[in-house]
């Protein structure tokens, strides 16, 4: 393998298209795992769009943790086992079944479906730029990525297949062999293996590169005025950056937004923290409009109707976020605002998939 090395993301998304990734050591080792926390009463004071633009420059390159480091071998394997039907003890559905690249790296339903075609109580949530979290899942009950690969193999509303299944089953496959002895040399077919595998593919699913980032690396022209008020807008009165924050506009944290649905979301797994109370995981919002319908339980079909929620400011209750509040928005601040969104949609790398292990 090649040392370590940065690159630009314009490069880093055609090495995709070809399985070349790079990566920073320095970044390798920074991430951490996040933790719910409940925003202060007091907002963050008013950020100017210029101040702004900074904080959503993108980082020079795709970070992995030291304790699984990228390499080529690892990428080429996670690919398979991604796109591998097999991984589901009906050989009906892999990892793509709902989180396919043809929608944003989501399925395009509100609700996700599992295990005989059965719905899920959750909208699938895109893996797009998911190598900068730090804690997965909406409800955030998975610590790493890792884990989560594995999490709706084995969830037996998802997937449904038995770990020890799984193992006899790729070990039952001939063409499987050699690739976990290159990516894992003398590990064999392991749990560990297929998590770090399928999370080094995952790590790779980055947003291309859009027109805001022309417009943040000092092309006026690349966005239109309207989008320009709306970034004013988004760092401003309508205040969305405080959870919508740095590069992949997320804080990568739980809110209560005051969505209707009853779903205890975080506060299922952190019952002490009333402001975890349905709370979720702040999505990310690059390619946001190639992921509709939205929210976690996929009610609002159109980023309108998202932005008319929060101008409304949700659902009053304990739990909801002291920063949902009535925005007061006028018609050509919600259509600037979604002009802005808009910009944030780049060009898609192109994801394949592989021929499998037979």
């Amino acid at each position: 393998m090649t040392p370590p090395r940065l690159c630009t993301f314009r490069s880093i998304v055609a090495g995709l298209a070809t399985g070349l990734v790079t990566l920073s050591a320095g970044l390798a080792a920074a991430a951490v795992v996040g933790r719910p926390t409940q925003v202060a009463v007091t907002p963050p004071a008013a950020t100017s769009a210029e101040q702004a633009k900074n904080a959503y420059r993108r980082p020079p390159s795709i970070p992995f943790p030291a304790d699984n480091p990228f390499t080529q071998e690892k990428l080429r394997l996670g690919r398979a086992l991604y796109f591998d039907t097999r991984l589901s003890l009906s050989s009906a559905q892999s990892c793509a079944s709902c989180h396919n690249p043809a929608f944003g790296w989501g399925d395009g339903l509100a609700k996700g479906v599992g295990h005989g075609m059965k719905p899920l109580g959750r909208r699938s949530p895109t893996v797009l730029n998911v190598a900068w979290g730090s804690i997965f899942m909406w409800d955030g009950r998975a610590p790493s990525l890792e884990e989560q690969a594995l999490g709706p193999v084995q969830s037996p509303a998802e997937m449904n297949m038995p770990i020890a299944t799984l193992l006899e089953r790729l070990d039952a496959i001939p063409d499987y062999k050699p690739l976990f002895a290159a990516a894992f040399p003398g590990e064999g077919i392991t749990p560990l293996a297929i998590g770090r595998a399928i999370a080094t593919y995952e790590r790779t699913v980055v947003s291309g590169w859009a027109p805001f980032d022309s417009w943040i690396e000092g092309d006026d022209r690349a966005i239109s005025a309207s989008a320009q008020r709306g970034f004013g807008l988004f760092v401003g009165k309508a205040a969305c950056s405080n959870c919508h924050a740095e590069w992949n506009f997320t804080d990568d944290s739980f809110h209560d937004i005051g969505m209707p649905d009853p779903d205890l979301g975080r506060g299922a797994f952190n019952k002490v923290a009333v402001k975890m109370k349905q709370a979720f995981k702040t999505p990310g919002l690059r390619d946001i409009t190639r992921r509709g319908p939205y929210m976690h339980d996929g009610s609002l079909a159109t980023l309108a109707a998202v932005i008319e929620h929060y101008d409304t400011g949700g659902v009053a209750r304990p739990s909801r976020s002291d920063l949902m509040k009535p925005l007061g928005l006028t018609a050509q601040e919600k259509a600037d605002l979604i002009a802005f969104l808009e910009t944030l949609t780049g060009d898609a790398a192109p994801a394949p998939a592989p021929i499998l292990p037979r």
